[in-house]
């Protein structure tokens, strides 16, 4: 547990130090339409 930082580093830590990062969803829900059609394929 030791190698964890400490208050005192935690407060002195600058965000500016930071990279803005653009986030993509990798596993997007099935849209209403995709999941009726799914229904349907399966009843038939």
């Amino acid at each position: 547990m030791s190698d964890k930082p400490g208050m005192p580093e935690i407060e002195k830590f600058g965000k500016s130090k930071l990279k803005k990062t653009e986030t993509q969803e990798k596993n997007s829900l099935p849209s209403r339409e995709t999941m009726e059609q799914e229904k349907q394929a399966e009843e038939s």
